[in-house]
């Protein structure tokens, strides 16, 4: 079993944690947008309340680690590790209490050609434990506001895990998957599932807008987050999220492969 020692310092190799690629700026940056309630930002998650950019850093601060100074303006953003690991944690007990119950679960992401190995090992683990991983609406379109206007793709699910495509971008050596923070394809899974395409998820699990999403609709979710993403870690303050993991979410995918061991021996998931 990986020890959280050797994960640790996995993940400050990795820059998982520890100083990040994330910019400083691009992090109050997208503060701003959420203080200002710019739906690109909020993906999905309507705050109870109104969070001023100084609450918001301090949130960001207790969750992540990043510094909660205004006036530290530049560089590159920090991510405790230990809190990673804490949260990793948290993250592998949900999801062993779920498994224990057999309940469906639903797994998504906005960011397949980074993340998809990660949540497929957790779809494989959850599904050998006899929960039922939901692949509702499969194929559906669903238009989605992107800076270059909307863009029309299609869900699909690959390994268990949903994520969206350009029409036409399946195939050999096609990417996995398109980037997205937009929380449409959650809903359009979850009307699917009330019309009948199978039960609704006891648990999503993923990023972006699939968890925030989940989350807003009452439905239990856990999930990914880097620093510049402050919506996931304001749902989870407020009580709609239950787990969120900081992180950065944008390395090589292998890098996740020792977090994926890690959460699946922890949840008693591994095969």
């Amino acid at each position: 079993m990986l020890s959280p020692g050797t994960l640790r310092a996995h993940l400050l190799a990795a820059r998982l944690a520890g100083p990040v690629a994330t910019t400083r700026e691009r992090s109050l940056c997208r503060y701003r947008m959420f203080v200002a309630r710019d739906p690109r930002a909020l993906i999905g998650l309507e705050p109870e309340r109104d969070w001023l950019l100084g609450d918001l850093l301090q949130l960001m601060g207790r969750r992540c680690g990043v510094s909660a100074d205004p006036n530290h303006a530049s560089g590159q953003d920090v991510i405790d590790p230990d809190r990673t690991i804490a949260a990793l944690d948290a993250f592998a007990d949900r999801l062993a209490t779920v498994a224990a119950t057999g309940a469906p679960v639903l797994l998504g992401t906005g960011h397949p050609h980074r993340l998809l190995g990660f949540y497929a090992g957790l779809a494989a683990g959850l599904s050998a434990k006899g929960c039922t991983v939901l692949t509702p609406a499969q194929g559906r379109s669903v238009d989605i506001t992107t800076r270059f206007g909307v863009r029309t793709y299609n869900l699909d699910y690959v390994r268990g895990v949903a994520l969206v495509r350009e029409p036409g971008a399946r195939g050999a050596g096609s990417e996995p998957g398109a980037h997205t923070h937009s929380p449409l394809p959650l809903r359009m899974v979850l009307a699917a599932a009330m019309d009948g395409d199978g039960p609704l998820p006891a648990l999503v699990v993923g990023d972006h807008g699939w968890v925030c999403g989940a989350g807003q609709l009452g439905i239990e979710a856990i999930g990914l987050a880097d620093s510049d993403d402050p919506a996931p870690f304001v749902g989870e303050a407020e009580g709609r999220l239950s787990v969120v993991v900081p992180l950065d979410d944008t390395v090589r995918s292998d890098y996740y492969r020792p977090l994926t061991r890690y959460v699946l021996n922890r949840a008693c998931l591994s095969q």
